[in-house]
């Protein structure tokens, strides 16, 4: 009896993998193991960065706002606490937004809570 082999559905699996893998350098789009290797890496990296996105974007808005504030003589962290003080309800990001895009609206708020 001779052997029984699926290759049309490790035909159709490879052809999904290099699909996903064309316009990588070298080997990485057309040898078989290693594009498995790097899809599976790259959908590593692609599940880690999407939380490692919040954290750099968190960083970027606190930036701003320092920045933003050292115009009207305070830090970040006095602000901060000013801010949570008084009870004004606005995320980092709306902050950030008001400083870079409105900065009168942004003005008012630090003389809101001076």
């Amino acid at each position: 009896m001779p052997r029984s082999v699926n290759v049309v559905a490790a035909k159709q699996r490879k052809k999904k993998v290099f699909k996903k893998v064309k316009g990588q350098f070298g080997r990485r789009k057309n040898v078989w193991t290693v594009a498995k290797n790097a899809y599976e890496k790259g959908q590593v990296y692609a599940y880690r960065d999407r939380r490692v996105k919040k954290r750099n974007f968190r960083g970027l808005w606190i930036q701003r706002i320092n920045a933003a504030v050292r115009q009207y003589g305070m830090s970040y962290s006095e602000f901060m606490g000013l801010i949570h003080k008084k009870g004004i309800e606005l995320n980092r990001k709306a902050l950030a937004d008001l400083a870079m895009n409105h900065p009168d609206a942004f003005k008012a708020i630090v003389d809101a809570i001076k």
